[in-house]
C-alpha cells in the first residue's frame, strides 16, 4: 500500500507581511498536491477579525474544514485561544479518522502547543498519526519531545505503523537521535532513497558508518535554509521525499511543505 504524506505549516493562511489572506490559494495548491494524509500546523480554527476584514477571501468555516472540503476527513486540535479566535494543528485525511485526541504540551504561558493524535485505518491497518508543533526554546522542545515519546508509547502499540510530522523548530537537529533510539522511527530524508547516489555515501557504507542525520531545509520558504519541519515514520519504506519550494510554494506560507511517498511495510 502506497501513501502520499505531506506536512505543512500554513502560517494561519495569511502572508507574513501585511497579513493578506492566502487560504484560497492554499486550498488550490494542496488539491493539486493531492496527499492522502496531510499534517498541518498553525491552522486557524476561527478568526473573527479576518472574517470581517477579508469577507470575500476568508472561509466561513474553520480552515481545517475548508481545506478538507467534501472529499476528505478533518481533525483539529485547538491550542492557542484568544478573544477573536483560536488556532492549532490539524490532520486532513482521504481515509476516515477513527479517533482523535489533542494533548496540551505547552511549556509556558506565551506559547500554546499541542500533540494531535489521530488513528487512521488504511486497508485494515491502523496508522497512528501525530501532528506536532514544538516551541521556540530548546529546553521546552526537549520537554515536549519527552511528552511526545510518552504519548506514543502509551497510545500506540509498539509494532504499529506511525507517522510523526510537523514543525519541530529544531534547527540544530538535537532531537532526531532521541526519537530514533526511543521510538524506532526514521526521518524520511535520513532513510536511504532508492535512487541515492554519491561517493561519500558509498564510502560510508564501505566503512560501516551511518549517514549523518540531515533533515531538509524548509524555512524561510522563499529561500529555505533552516531545517525546521520533519516527517518521522515507523513501519514504512520511504520511496521518495522532497521539499516543495518552487512556484507558488515560495509565496503561500513562510514554511515550505514536505511531501513523501511511503509504502506500508
Amino acid at each position: 500500500m502506497k501513501l502520499r504524506i505531506a506536512t505543512y505549516n500554513i502560517h494561519k493562511g495569511v502572508t507574513s507581511f501585511a497579513g493578506r489572506p492566502r487560504i484560497l490559494a492554499l486550498k488550490q495548491a494542496l488539491a493539486q498536491l493531492d496527499p492522502d494524509i496531510l499534517f498541518l500546523q498553525e491552522v486557524q480554527g476561527r478568526h473573527d477579525l479576518n472574517a470581517l476584514r477579508h469577507a470575500a477571501n476568508w472561509p466561513q468555516q474553520g480552515q481545517h474544514e475548508y481545506l478538507a472540503g467534501d472529499t476528505h476527513h478533518a481533525a483539529y486540535g485547538m491550542n492557542a485561544v484568544y478573544d477573536h479566535g483560536h488556532h492549532g494543528n490539524a490532520l486532513i485525511s482521504r481515509f476516515e479518522i477513527a479517533s482523535i485526541r489533542n494533548q496540551d504540551v505547552s511549556d509556558h504561558a506565551y506559547e500554546s502547543r499541542g500533540i494531535l493524535h489521530c488513528v487512521v485505518p488504511v486497508e485494515g491497518v491502523d496508522v497512528h498519526c501525530y501532528v506536532i508543533h514544538l516551541g521556540l526554546f530548546a529546553g521546552g522542545r526537549r520537554r515536549q519531545t519527552d511528552a511526545l515519546m510518552q504519548a506514543v508509547s502509551t497510545s500506540s502499540p509498539p509494532d504499529a505503523p506511525l507517522v510523526i510530522a510537523g514543525d519541530f523548530n529544531d534547527w540544530t537537529n538535537q532531537l532526531s537521535r532521541t526519537l530514533y533510539q526511543n521510538l524506532g522511527v526514521v526521518e524520511v530524508f535520513d532513510q536511504p532513497q532508492p535512487n541515492a547516489r554519491g561517493v561519500m555515501q558509498g564510502l560510508r557504507r564501505l566503512g560501516g558508518l551511518s549517514a549523518p542525520i540531515r533533515p531538509a531545509r524548509t524555512f524561510p520558504a522563499m529561500m529555505p535554509w533552516l531545517r525546521l519541519d520533519r516527517i518521522y515514520v515507523r513501519g514504512f519504506r520511504v520511496e521518495t521525499a522532497q521539499v516543495l519550494k518552487d512556484g507558488p510554494w515560495a509565496r503561500l506560507s513562510d514554511h515550505a511543505p514536505i511531501v513523501t511517498e511511503l509504502h506500508l511495510a
